[in-house]
């Protein structure tokens, strides 16, 4: 009977494990830099704690001018644009697109990793089972990213990791208990309430938790438009071991917060026109297993400001612990611990100190359970997971194991990094050399900001080129040169956090931000001294963009239109290129359905028979 079930080996450079914000994110940078690579989730959508299915916030660093870039800024402005009214379903999509639409990367839904062949210290392959087409995969690949967030790969491979929380006396954290346990911080089932025009009455099913206002004091300020982050459950068991009951007390908990709010909370007629719009099925998880990697960061790392010589990513959110009873204690649901914004994390928290090829990303990083409580936030996952991938696209070029790249190759990683929006605290980013020989030069505000390496403004620092349209900037030089492309890089307002929401008014829409540049043109200036236009976008949505033209020119100049709103211009970068990386691919071409028509055997369109001549008796179903 095993025969009938399908088999596939698939070879890859990179294959990660788990689809959540920082397998996306670590899967689209490695193949945007070159390496083949799978990607594998045992959901049917997209995106983990963000996805329909949990509809967690994406949180991430305090501070203005703070928020994180790179992928999940591109992923976040691709959203506003074709998802303004903040629909779940059409945000899972753009999820979708992101990964199913880029070259170089495969994606397998509804796939399950299940095991893992490791010899020698290094892992061989792993056996995966996909539930929708019931098919047996055996993948082969040359590094592995462990982004499942409950680390599957260290159940499977003997990768060192830890769980729980830390003895202070280990590394000295003032914030961890006196001795070592396994408590870890618990599970969340959400809910989301939309306003409508009339009265909406609620009667719970019998199996609901019955609830009285007391142990709501420390946790619900009013009854409309919070985020239900604290019905939270399952710390004192093992998540992952018992996350069944875990979810269906979370279900009966859930179902008993809307019934206080809806019949029994003193502000119960600020609810009387909410619904209960949606509730979640599936768990959203804080913590299990964390990998120990070449170096574990700690809360004095944090508190420190993570001044690593290898940093690759940044956080900034509070480390915020919340208390493994979860909803069951009565006091504060959580503690939030100071720690500085921004941090850096180094990239030695991203691979195994055991298992050569394995690497890692998410809120399972090399981290004690202190520094855990601010690492794993899904914004700052995502630029762990863009860190992770980029530097696993690096290790296959230069054919190097993950620990390969520390210390020789680290700089290379930041400024690829850097290169693709993903700012990192302390650094610059170089600009290409073909602006070396170069002037430049413009109307406006601050032109030499352009290319001074930071990409957003800092604390008492702009760094962004201030104009109004028409205003231009412009590279001139002596002898004609061969300009590959152009590098820009705009102010997509980083105060607005472009989070998905948490309840729903009568009307909720979102806008792409109107600081965003809208239409521009490229002028290069020809051999006989004339302007002509190369290159012109009237909708562009997107911070960074690319863009490849192949001139020869003396002169290339930078013409802003217009902006989705605002009436000033504001510009981060506008650089020459000797050739365009290639890593932000161009949006897929849409293609006519005619063409599936097209592609079927003629007879596979024959029509159907005459009426009565069907084999199927009247009156049943075929």
């Amino acid at each position: 009977m095993n025969d009938l079930l399908n088999k596939e080996t698939v070879e890859v450079d990179v294959c990660v494990v788990g689809g959540g914000m920082a397998g996306m994110c670590a899967s689209i940078a490695a193949a945007r830099n070159g390496a083949r690579t799978l990607i594998i989730q045992d959901r049917p959508v997209l995106g983990g704690n963000a996805s329909s299915e949990v509809r967690m916030w994406i949180c991430g660093a305090h501070g203005a001018n703070n928020k994180e870039t790179g992928l999940l800024e591109e992923i976040q402005l691709e959203n506003l644009y074709r998802n303004p009214t903040l629909n779940y379903s059409m945000w899972d999509h753009v999820l979708y697109g992101k990964v199913a639409c880029q070259p170089n990367l495969r994606i397998m839904l509804n796939t399950s990793c299940v095991d893992a062949q490791v010899r020698d210290g290094r892992i061989e392959s792993i056996r995966a089972w996909q539930l929708t087409s019931q098919t047996w995969f055996t993948v082969h690949a040359r590094i592995f990213i462990d982004c499942s967030g409950d680390s599957i790969l260290a159940a499977t491979t003997g990768a060192a990791f830890r769980t729980g929380r830390e003895s202070y006396h280990e590394f000295d954290e003032d914030i961890q208990p006196e001795s070592a346990d396994k408590k870890t911080m618990g599970n969340s089932i959400l809910i989301q309430m939309r306003k409508t025009d009339e009265s909406q009455p609620f009667t719970p099913p019998p199996w609901a938790y019955e609830f009285d206002s007391p142990i709501f004091e420390h946790r619900m300020k009013g009854v409309i438009g919070t985020n239900f982050w604290w019905i939270e459950l399952g710390g004192l068991q093992n998540t992952i071991r018992d996350a069944e009951q875990i979810r269906h007390d979370l279900l009966c908990t859930a179902y008993g917060v809307w019934d206080y709010i809806k019949n029994r909370a003193d502000e119960k007629d600020r609810a009387e026109n909410w619904a209960l719009e949606w509730i979640g099925s599936i768990p959203g998880k804080r913590e299990n297993r964390r990998f120990e990697g070449a170096h574990i960061l700690t809360q004095n790392d944090i508190r420190a400001g993570g001044e690593f010589d290898d940093v690759v990513a940044f956080g900034g959110w509070t480390m915020d612990d919340h208390h493994p009873a979860g909803l069951m204690f009565p006091g504060k649901p959580t503690v939030f611990h100071p720690a500085p914004s921004p941090y850096g994390i180094p990239y030695r928290c991203l691979y195994s100190r055991n298992i050569e090829n394995l690497m890692f990303a998410g809120r399972n990083i090399s981290v004690t359970h202190a520094a855990l409580s601010s690492t794993r936030v899904m914004a700052t996952c995502s630029l762990i997971g863009q860190a992770a991938g980029t530097a696993a696209g690096l290790c296959i070029q230069h054919k190097l194991l993950p620990s390969g790249l520390y210390p020789n190759f680290i700089q290379a990683l930041q400024q690829t990094l850097m290169e693709d929006d993903a700012w990192l605290p302390g650094l610059h980013r170089q600009p290409d050399p073909l602006t070396r020989e170069a002037r430049l030069t413009g109307t406006g505000n601050g032109v030499e900001r352009v290319v001074d390496g930071i990409d957003r403004d800092r604390p008492d620092e702009i760094h962004a080129w201030e104009a109004v349209p028409g205003d231009e900037l412009r590279w001139e030089w002596d002898q004609p040169v061969q300009a590959g492309g152009v590098r820009l890089l705009f102010d997509s307002d980083l105060s607005n956090n472009k989070r998905m929401p948490c309840a729903y008014p009568i009307s909720t829409r979102s806008k792409t931000p109107k600081l965003l540049v809208k239409a521009f043109r490229i002028e290069s200036r020809n051999a006989t001294g004339q302007w002509e236009t190369v290159y012109r976008e009237d909708e562009n949505y997107q911070r960074v963009l690319e863009i490849p033209l192949q001139v020869e020119t003396s002169a290339l100049r930078f013409v802003p239109e217009s902006t989705w709103g605002e009436s000033d211009i504001r510009v981060f970068g506008f650089e020459p290129l000797q050739a365009v990386s290639g890593r932000r691919p161009a949006l897929p071409t849409r293609v006519s359905f005619s063409h599936k028509i097209e592609q079927l055997d003629p007879a596979d369109l024959a029509p159907p028979p005459e009426t009565g001549s069907s084999t199927v008796q009247k009156g049943t179903s075929a």
